[in-house]
């Protein structure tokens, strides 16, 4: 090297000065420059790099390198201008040794550099200095050789100039010097270990971007250094139009040959060990699960640079005949995975690959995707790149050795490199029969991965539509590069990649041709009776797919009859399990008949044969319990399955009614709850289908272009499916209705098949003809008979059909007009009555008791939007003005509503039918309450008790006629006149005002049966007058006492007045009556309910005030006890005035005669008593005791005459004192007595 530089430097252009130069400069030339590039294995190659640049481009076709560049006279060259036409002739050796120079400078600041963030910025700006330098210097290179290069002529040397001698030199002479700069910058993999880690190193400056030491700029320059190499040897070697340059002064140093093509063979083949030994360094860091995420090269640049190697090998391939790419790395790999001695022309590569034959393959397929690079670094679809089968074949013979016995994690990551080279190239047959080899014997297996958790098990797909599903992503793979085909790994077996890869041969251009029928034909190949036989569950799932995919891709009828044939091998009495499977894959092949229009009607037939035998089983009675249990399982695979088939169907025209045989008949009645519960859900889904599709074809039918015939073929198959529904479903709807325990869905399908008898009422059986919809609405919804659990959740389902609400209302095959609603609120109220009867022991709601609730809420919404209510509601002007409906309030106001248009009727024939329908919404009632009576619920009986107390109240004119008065009169007798009260206190003193206002109507206005009436309305106030009545007087029970509340308003009216009548024309017949001097028992209370009922009502009427007058006169008079007197006292006190103030015209009349009567009655017994009691009214109204004066001066003479002892002077002076407080005609009283 010394020896290179001994002379003087100057430029050899002198004595031109500098400012001659031209100063334009050079544009940056391409390189390997990672740092503007995200790591995207889908992503273009970096735009500074040789293919974004188009070098690679030029280099293949042979163009300039660079047609923009070296133009001029002179070009700088390691900063110092040379003549452009002859630097690289004239000084070669000069040349080559100042950029080894350039690469000792930049490996010194590699060595020196230290991690001082301040010195960052000058190593980088100097490391790029000195790499671009000696980068510009191997692409002027380039570019001259392609210009000026010439193959010397056999022209005598010494008739030569000397320049054409050293020309003539200059390819033997580039050829050392190429080998010399190789053997300085050595092998990648020679590098030391910081510099190979280079490509992370990277400082981030806020004002100058991004910062690299020194060893990253050095890695990329060797990197530039090896490709330069490449292409220059390529363009020398094209350029000396197939001489063989030698390097003449090594050969004779040291006596061997070194030529171009030499130098290229050993120089590329070491480049490929070198980036194949990188590649087994990421290897070791990578998981199986991360093969096709995680990339063979250490940065893009060594991305790019496989594909420039890729691209370079095929041009030479095809030009020259030489290697192709792939042919190199065969050689490569091939000693790697068989353990073999590599060639020498790969020495060097590392022994310690942790797994050479997962290695190979992970290697094999990221090169094919690099494959998909074209010349200009971007991705394409396209195959720059030939296949590589052979030697891919021969791994995959590797992988499926018997002898090898892989682990499920080693072969799964070699199934997806294979599928994803069967993605890059076209899939290959062979390559599919020796995975087939393989996967024949290990069918049985279970493809898990331990580590790996539940996410790589191949599970048993639960439905038929599920495991037609796997098949069809089987069939339908992602794309190369997508998350769904580089996480297959985690998502599925090898097993169902080896389908994947199955599926691309199966779906090539060539379907059906031979390479099809031989795939077809070895897989029929492997199946025998015993092999059948042999297979476990997930063996026969792992068949069951295969052929599924199989059917998709090829022939799906011969397909379909290989499968079944072959199942057909299966014992009958194989266990529960494999009849589950064989179940499952034969109502997926259904559904793939489905999709292709084809009829399934001997599949179906042959399916709902062995479905037949088994619910058979299932039925038995003699059948163990753990038997049945283990039956279920393919039995409810089965109806999963048909309600697949039906939800899947566009038109249920393929014979899909063979899978709903008599084998239903058999099930049915054998289900315990939870599975009637999957039946029953099932067949609505079959129902909802049918009633759909159906819908469907009929109004297309007016604009279809299918022939009548066609049309009737379709409406054909419909009534089939309706029948065979009809045939082994409704029988068994029809024996639950009843039940105490409906199950849940039972409404859904017994709502289902009402509207399945409205879409078609030819398909319902004889017994339900001629009106099919009600005949079933008369089972499941109106009969009294029914649960209300089933009613509030199966009439919801039809009132919210507007189309069969019409129907309903204007059928004149209903026996009633409008019955259909009549019958439809009488069972909503019955609902309504009976919805407490679920409650628990403990009085808390049951779950059936918060779904009545529930379902009723939803009931009473849709019974408000029924023709007949909501008329009713608007006559009367009520609407419900809340959002929240509930069902006793708004059935509160259908009653109040009822009622009041009936007031407002004046027809005697409008009064009739309002009579008629008001009867038909309650129904028996009674019958509707009894249950509630009879199990002493006590929500329920309040709820009983007060409904029927509105009805009694607001309805009371209504039920006083003929039709109604027998329901009236049976209220009475059940409800409020019981032999025994046991448990009905709060519901009666709750409810008991509403009976008492309604009978006291109802007596007032009943034509034929009012004195009945008002004996019974006095019966019930007596008995519950005395029922409540304390022992002793209490203010809180007396006023909330439910005979005086029903008394009470706050308005005066006359039925208030009427019933204020006879509960005091009660209360003094039978409370207070004297015997004898006894007073009457609980005296003082009823006194205290006398006297809050008066002071309650402001009543004026005389008759009605003095009714208790007697009464309380005769208390005054005779009881001494302090409280009793005062409140006696009070009440008379209250009467009196009440009388004197409605008595306007002068003494009450009606006040007179009482007294008069009391003052006769105590004639010559009580006189003295009667003058007290009389003197305590004087004081309130003077007036009507004055109007007294004459009878009693009369009775005190008779009552002395009698006595014959004449004057009686202690009782004529209580007469004087009563006397005295009467005025001025007690004066004149007292003066004739003392005249006497």
């Amino acid at each position: 090297m010394a020896d290179d530089f001994s002379e003087s430097l100057t430029p050899p252009v002198s004595p031109f000065t500098a400012d001659s130069l031209c100063e334009l400069m050079a544009a940056r030339p391409p390189c390997f420059c990672c740092s503007e590039t995200k790591e995207d294995p889908a992503g273009a190659l970096p735009t500074e790099g040789y293919t974004a640049r188009g070098s690679l481009k030029r280099l293949l076709l042979r163009l300039d390198p660079a047609p923009a560049e070296y133009e001029t006279d002179t070009v700088e060259i390691f900063g110092f201008p040379w003549v452009t036409e002859t630097a690289l002739v004239e000084s070669t050796k000069l040349l080559f040794g100042l950029c080894r120079q350039k690469v000792y400078r930049l490996e010194t600041l590699v060595q020196s550099s230290s991690h001082d963030f301040g010195q960052a910025g000058n190593l980088h700006y100097e490391a790029e200095e000195l790499r671009q330098q000696c980068v510009s210097f191997l692409q002027y290179v380039k570019v001259f050789l392609h210009r000026y290069l010439e193959p010397s002529s056999s022209l005598d040397a010494s008739h030569l100039h000397p320049y054409e001698v050293l020309e003539a030199q200059l390819p033997s002479a580039l050829l050392e010097e190429l080998f010399g700069i190789t053997l300085l910058i050595g092998r990648l993999k020679d590098l030391p270990s910081n510099v190979q880690s280079a490509t992370t190193s990277l400082f981030t400056m806020s004002n100058q971007g991004k910062i690299f030491p020194p060893s990253w700029h050095l890695l990329h320059l060797h990197l530039d250094i090896h490709w330069s190499v490449l292409e220059i040897l390529h363009l020398l070697g094209h350029k000396m139009q197939g001489q063989v340059v030698y390097a003449h002064q090594f050969v004779n140093l040291t006596g061997e040959n070194l030529t171009d093509t030499s130098l290229f063979e050993e120089h590329l083949c070491s480049l490929l060990c070198d980036l194949t030994g990188l590649a087994i360094g990421k290897y070791s860091k990578v998981r199986p699960t991360e093969a096709l995420s995680s990339h063979h090269y250490l940065c893009c640049c060594t991305k790019e640079l496989w594909v420039l190697l890729m691209h370079l090998l095929e041009h030479r391939n095809k030009v020259l005949h030489t290697q192709s790419f792939w042919s190199y790395m065969n050689s490569l790999l091939r000693p790697l995975v068989t353990g073999k001695p590599a060639g020498e022309q790969f020495s060097g590569l590392p022994t310690h690959c942790k797994d050479p034959l997962g290695f190979t393959w992970w290697l094999v397929t990221h090169l094919a995707m690099l494959g998909q690079y074209n010349r200009n670094g971007t991705l394409q679809n396209e195959k720059h790149l030939g296949d590589n089968w052979t030697f891919v074949e021969e791994l995959l013979k590797l992988t499926c050795n018997p002898k090898g016995s892989l682990a499920e994690e080693q072969v799964r990551m070699h199934a997806h490199c294979c599928l994803s080279l069967c993605l890059l190239w076209e899939p290959s047959t062979s390559a599919v029969s020796t995975l087939w080899e393989y996967y024949s014997r290990n069918l049985s297996a279970s493809f898990t991965v331990p580590w790996l958790g539940m996410s790589g098990v191949g599970s048993l797909y639960k439905t038929p539509q599920a495991l037609l599903e796997q098949a069809r992503n089987c069939c339908s793979p992602f794309h190369l590069h997508s998350p769904g085909h580089t996480q297959l790994y985690r998502s599925a077996n090898s097993f169902h990649i080896f389908l994947r890869v199955l599926a691309l041969c199966l779906a090539q251009d060539r379907a059906g041709g031979v390479p099809q029928r031989q795939i077809k034909g070895r897989i029929y190949s492997k199946f025998s009776s015993k092999k059948m036989q042999e297979l476990s569950e997930a063996g026969l799932m792992n068949f069951l797919l295969l052929f599924l995919v199989v059917a998709r891709q090829v022939e799906l009828e011969d397909v379909a009859s290989r499968a079944c044939e072959l199942l057909g091998f299966l014992p009958t009495n194989c266990p529960p399990g494999h009849r589950t499977l064989i179940w499952r894959g034969q109502l997926s092949l259904l559904l793939l008949f489905q999709e292709r229009g084809l009829d399934v009607g001997a599949q179906a037939s042959w399916l709902a044969s062995s479905f037949n035998e088994t619910a058979k089983e299932f039925y038995n009675k003699t059948t163990e319990v753990s038997r049945k249990l283990a039956l279920w399982g393919p039995l409810g695979s089965y109806l999963e399955g048909v309600a697949e088939v039906f939800e899947t169907s566009p038109t249920l025209s393929l014979s899909e009614e063979k899978l709903l045989n008599e084998g239903f008949d058999w099930l049915l009645p054998a289900c315990r709850l939870s599975e009637l519960n999957s039946a029953l859900g099932v067949l609505q889904t079959v129902l909802t289908q049918l009633r759909r599709v159906h819908q469907r074809s009929v109004q297309s039918a007016p604009t279809s272009v299918w022939a009548p015939a066609t049309t009737s073929v379709v409406k054909e198959r419909h009534l089939a499916v309706a029948a065979a529904l009809w045939a082994h479903f409704f029988p068994f709807l029809r024996s639950l209705r009843l039940s105490q325990t409906p199950p849940a869905q039972l409404a859904d399908a017994a709502a289902g098949f009402t509207l399945l008898a409205f879409d078609l009422p030819s398909s319902a059986p004889q017994d339900l003809q001629p009106s099919p919809v009600q005949s079933i609405m008369q089972s499941f919804g109106w009969d009294d008979m029914v649960h209300p659990l089933l009613v509030t959740r199966y009439l919801p389902h039809l009132l919210q059909n507007s189309e069969l609400v019409s129907s309903l209302s204007s059928d004149s095959a209903v026996v009633v007009a409008g019955s259909a609603q009549s019958l439809s609120v009488r069972a909503w109220i019955r609902c309504i009555l009976q919805q407490h009867l679920h409650k628990t022991p403990d009085g808390s709601d049951s779950k059936t008791g918060r779904a009545v609730e529930e379902q009723l809420c939803e009931l009473t919404r849709l019974v408000l939007r029924l023709p007949e209510v909501d008329s009713l509601l608007q006559r009367a002007g009520l609407q419900p003005t809340s959002t929240r409906l509930e069902p006793t309030s708004v059935l509160e106001m259908f009653v109040k509503a009822l009622g009041c248009v009936y007031s407002g009727l004046q027809l005697l024939s409008e009064r009739s039918a309002m009579v008629t329908r008001a009867l038909d919404y309650i129904g028996d009632i009674l019958k509707h309450i009894k249950p509630s009576l009879v199990n002493k619920n006590q929500e329920g009986m309040q709820l009983a008790y007060w409904a029927v107390g509105c009805i009694v109240k607001h309805w009371s004119p209504l039920l006083a006629t003929s039709k109604a008065q027998q329901l009236l009169f049976r209220i009475v007798d059940v409800l409020l006149l019981p032999h025994h009260l046991t448990q009905q206190d709060k519901a009666i003193r709750n409810s008991l005002p509403l009976y008492l206002q309604g009978l006291s109507v109802a007596s007032s206005v009943s034509q034929s049966q009012g004195v009945y009436l008002r004996q019974q309305l006095r019966s019930v106030t007596r008995r519950y007058l005395d029922h409540f009545l304390p022992a002793s007087p209490s203010m809180g029970i007396i006023t909330n006492h439910p005979v005086l509340l029903s008394a009470c308003e706050a308005i005066l009216t006359s039925r208030g007045a009427a019933l204020r009548k006879t509960i005091l024309e009660v209360l003094c017949e039978s409370f207070l009556q004297f015997k004898g001097h006894a007073p009457p028992p609980r005296l003082a209370s009823v006194l205290m309910f006398l006297s809050e009922l008066l002071r309650r009502n402001v009543d004026s009427d005389p008759a009605l005030l003095t009714l208790p007058l007697p009464s309380l006169l005769r208390c005054v008079m005779l009881v001494n006890e302090l409280q009793v007197r005062k409140m006696s006292t009070d009440a008379l006190q209250l009467v009196v005035e009440r009388c004197a103030a409605a008595s306007t015209e002068g003494p009450c009349e009606q006040m007179i005669t009482v007294l008069r009567s009391f003052a006769e009655e105590n004639e010559g017994v009580y006189d003295r008593q009667v003058y007290s009691v009389l003197e305590t009214v004087a004081v309130l109204d003077p007036s009507v005791v004055q109007a007294l004066i004459p009878d009693m001066s009369v009775s005190l003479r008779n009552t002395e005459h009698k006595r014959g002892l004449g004057k009686n002077i202690a009782l004529r002076s209580a007469y004087r004192k009563l006397l005295c407080l009467l005025g001025e005609s007690g004066q004149a009283e007292i003066t004739s007595l003392e005249a006497d």
